[in-house]
Order: C-alpha cells, then structure tokens, then sequence
C-alpha cells in the first residue's frame, strides 16, 4: 500500500490527521506522495465556505442597515443595537476579506441585497425597500457610513 492510498484512507476515517500529514507532505515537498483527489475537494469546499461566510456578513450589514435606514416604529427603541451590529459584522467581514472575495461580493452584490431585503420585509412587515440596492459595497464596508 502507498503514502497516497493510506491518506485517502485516513481521508475517511480521520481528516483532521489527513489534513496534519497533508500539510507535513507539502512543507516537505512531497507532492508526490498527496491525495490530490480529496485535496483539491478540500480547495474548492474552503474556497466555498469563504465565500458563503462573507455573503453572509455582507448580507446581515445590509439587514441592519435597512432596518435602521427604513424601519421608523422600531427605530428609537433599537438603533443602537443595529448600529452596533452594523459595526460588528464590518468589523469582522473586513478582517475576512481578501481581493479575491471582494470581487465576489461586487459581482453578486444585488443578489446579496436581495436576499437582505426579502429577510427585512419578512422582519418589518413593510413593502417599502428599493428593488435596486442603492449602497456601494465601499459604503458596506466603510465602519463610518451610516444612511
């Protein structure tokens, strides 16, 4: 039996040792001798999660947001709290980010928007958002950008 067929088998029984030995192989340059099946699985399902953790941060400011910028019955009693959430998932979507899912959250910055804005009408009861999102995603992220 091989390197590479006893690492598919850890793969399956153990990935956090697959992924230990995985690293060690690469350190040492042993390419060779990598399951690159379930490695290169491993690549695109990181890649995926990483985009979904940004979607998902970028979709909860545009919540606050709508719901700070729109949602007048609720505004005295809860705008510090949205304010402070605001704050929170910039805080922790910009120490997330790279180019790369900046990219992503741009190109997809509408459908992002959409799903923000079908979760606030669900929340509020209203029918008053824009159909078109009308932030930037440098506005988004800006920590001083309040509507």
């Amino acid at each position: 039996m091989t390197i590479t067929t006893n690492l598919k088998q850890l793969y399956e029984t153990d990935e956090n040792l697959w992924l230990e030995k995985t690293i060690e192989l690469l350190k040492q340059q042993q390419f060779n001798q990598l399951d690159l099946e379930n490695l290169i699985e491993e690549l695109i399902n990181l890649g995926k999660r990483d985009l979904a953790k940004a979607k998902s941060l970028l979709r909860q400011i545009i919540i606050h947001i709508l719901l700070l910028q729109y949602w007048q019955v609720e505004y005295q009693r809860n705008h510090r709290h949205w304010i402070g959430e605001i704050k929170t998932f910039r805080y922790d979507l910009n120490n997330y980010l790279t180019t790369n899912l900046m990219n992503k959250l741009q190109d997809d910055l509408q459908n992002i928007y959409q799903s923000a804005v079908d979760f606030a009408q669900i929340k509020t009861n209203l029918n008053i958002f824009p159909e078109k999102c009308s932030y930037t995603l440098a506005q988004l992220l800006d920590d001083n950008y309040l509507p």
